[in-house]
């Protein structure tokens, strides 16, 4: 280093070391970002489970069940059922409403709204 001036070796030395300090920063920002999205998708999913019921099948000599989406006492990750369809559901003699979850609650105030 003639003069006091930075050698080349340095400069390059200390660009590696910036760009691992980006390069950490960036994977950190995408880490978070994931996480993020996860947590968005997994409130939108309760969401609309708790705006949609499920059905839960008949069992030996049990009623089959009608449930709001996110009663826990039944958990499907699938098969929900839209309001009308929950009104069809609650007039059939063959299935019950939960006792928990209550999903006629709601449901009966707004019948004359669905065709």
């Amino acid at each position: 280093m003639p003069g006091g001036d930075v050698s080349d070796l340095d400069k390059n030395r200390a660009l590696v070391d910036w760009l691992r300090y980006q390069l950490r920063y960036a994977e950190s920002r995408v880490r978070e970002l994931e996480a993020a999205e996860r947590r968005e998708r997994r409130q939108a999913e309760r969401a609309r489970a708790e705006q949609s019921w499920k059905i839960q099948p008949q069992r030996s000599n049990e009623s089959a069940l009608l449930h709001r989406g996110g009663c826990a006492l039944y958990e499907a990750p699938m098969g929900f059922v839209n309001r009308r369809e929950a009104l069809i559901a609650l007039a059939d003699p063959d299935i019950r409403a939960c006792a928990v979850c209550r999903p006629e609650t709601g449901l009966r105030e707004g019948a004359r709204a669905v065709p």
